[in-house]
């Protein structure tokens, strides 16, 4: 996911006329996705001999760290929300005017948000350079690990390494930071570090700016009322049942408290969920893990933008042989130690469910060839065996059974980008890059298998409503700032909010 592109200028039509001419979006509602399928299977594959573009970053999903500064939410109970709503609705019958806005509530991807860190005396840093960087911090000895221009300069990239590595204790069945390093996520419930990575260099680092921007000048929304963010510690993840996942697992406490919060606060309306990339997957592990009455309750509609349902190819890229970002003169192999450690990369790896026995990676130094159901062995054969406890035990089993949100779903896919589908390894093994890539379809770092083929046990629910709306030509993070992706939002908002319906079909 390139992080760092520049922010598009954004052209959006009226709420009324997009409402009234939905038959311009390039939209499928269906009960079923074999036509993206078959559509995949059908086009061409692109193979080309050529080094791979570093400069694609698959930051995907990664999950927050534990926040010192705690924003204390209020919780309800569905029955007090419900209420609320009932009331609001009953004190604004006939009113035509202005709308009755649901709150929206933004979930970015992994690397979609500041992370502020702070060394204390456990830490053991590899050089002095370590220890007193960067020369000003903030109150408390805090700074900001993610984004940080500095970094990327050859002798401090070691030192961002450090701090951003995990280690998974295999006593405790859990990740933890390094010792000597906390971090934490600043401003949870606002969109301000989700905005830009960096507030100093805004033309290079806007994330969710343009998106949040669109909301409030075309939709009405306003920062702290009904527009919400919800940043988090994306190096972390979840596990499957029976292990824990302290970072995790209190990051969708947070949330749910935000959700809840923000449907007290405007009228009892049940809140839309907007995420990206990774954040999709946080977001129907928060649905999955709730009972139904507090989905109906609090959530509306849950909107998906480039989620990665199974995982992606491009993420065996990442474990095997590094990703520099395209940044000259930095170790790939010093910045590839630090990716594997992230436990949310590890949920990222392409899953046998969406992948099954489909060759993804060559290895010819190893004669043998990697599928995703046998990602244990590309672990083991990468020098990564430190990861084959944690995949086996406690991301397989996560991965493996993909549960329907329980609330209606628009997934927002970019289709017609080149996308790494195979990766095969010369006799240097993984040390080196790949020799040859192939590339299939998706959006540039997710493989539209992974974008669409979860989703058909879904729409075969009769109860789960399933909307998908493919977006020729878009990227995963032009997601974010393309012109049609954002008209296709503020539609999906719009019908909400003016209590229209939307022109997708549940038949």
């Amino acid at each position: 996911m390139g992080l760092l592109e520049r922010p598009q200028g954004i052209q959006v039509a009226s709420p009324v006329s997009r409402l009234r001419e939905h038959r311009r979006h390039h939209t499928t509602s269906y009960k079923s996705s074999d036509h993206l399928i078959q559509k995949q299977k059908g086009r061409r594959q692109k193979s080309k001999r050529r080094s791979m573009d570093m400069g694609r970053r698959l930051w995907l999903a990664r999950v927050p760290a534990v926040a010192t500064t705690m924003v204390v939410m209020l919780s309800l109970s569905s029955s007090l929300c419900v209420s609320a709503a009932a009331r609001a609705g009953a004190g604004t019958a006939g009113a035509v005017a202005e709308p009755q806005r649901h709150p929206v509530v933004l979930i970015p991807g992994a690397g979609g948000n500041q992370l502020e860190a702070r060394l204390t005396e456990d830490y053991k840093p590899s050089s002095l350079v370590c220890r007193v960087w960067p020369l000003v911090r903030g109150r408390g000895g805090w700074f900001r690990l993610w984004f940080d221009p500095s970094v990327l300069v050859a002798p401090l990239t070691r030192c961002f390494a450090e701090w951003m590595t995990l280690s998974y204790d295999a006593d405790a069945d859990d990740y933890r930071n390094t010792p000597g390093v906390e971090t934490r996520v600043s401003d949870f419930g606002s969109t301000s570090t989700l905005r830009y990575l960096d507030p100093n260099l805004k033309l290079l680092t806007g994330y969710m700016n343009t998106l949040a921007t669109t909301l409030e000048k075309k939709a009405g929304y306003e920062e702290g009322r009904d527009l919400f963010g919800a940043p988090y510690d994306f190096r972390y993840g979840l596990a499957g049942p029976g292990h824990p996942s302290q970072v995790g697992s209190a990051y969708l406490q947070r949330l749910r408290l935000l959700v809840e919060s923000a449907c007290a606060a405007n009228g009892g309306r049940p809140a839309i969920l907007v995420a990206h990339s990774l954040g999709g997957l946080f977001a129907l592990q928060l649905l999955a893990r709730s009972l139904p009455q507090w989905r109906a309750a609090h959530v509306r509609r849950l909107v998906t933008l480039s989620t990665p349902w199974g995982g992606s190819v491009q993420e065996m890229l990442t474990f095997a042989s590094g990703n520099t970002l395209g940044v000259p003169f930095v170790d790939a192999s010093l910045i590839r130690d630090e990716q594997r450690t992230a436990e949310s990369n590890l949920w990222l790896l392409p899953t046998p469910k969406v992948f099954g026995n489909t060759t993804l990676v060559v290895s010819r130094s190893h004669n043998r060839s990697y599928s995703a159901k046998n990602m244990t062995q590309f672990l083991r054969d990468i020098g990564f065996e430190e990861g084959v406890e944690p995949y086996r035990a406690r991301i397989r089993p996560l991965v493996e059974a993909l549960p329907e949100p329980g609330v209606p779903l628009t997934c927002l896919v970019g289709t017609g980008v080149d996308t790494v589908e195979s990766l095969v390894y010369g006799d240097g093994g993984f040390d080196e890059d790949p020799e040859e890539v192939v590339y299939g379809d998706g959006d540039g770092t997710v493989n539209l298998a992974s974008l669409v083929g979860p989703i058909k046990a879904w729409s075969d629910s009769p109860t789960q409503v399933v909307e998908v709306v493919e977006l020729p030509r878009v990227s995963h993070s032009g997601m974010l700032n393309d012109k049609s992706a954002l008209e296709q939002i503020i539609r999906i908002v719009d019908s909400i909010n003016f209590n229209a319906t939307s022109y997708y079909q549940s038949s």
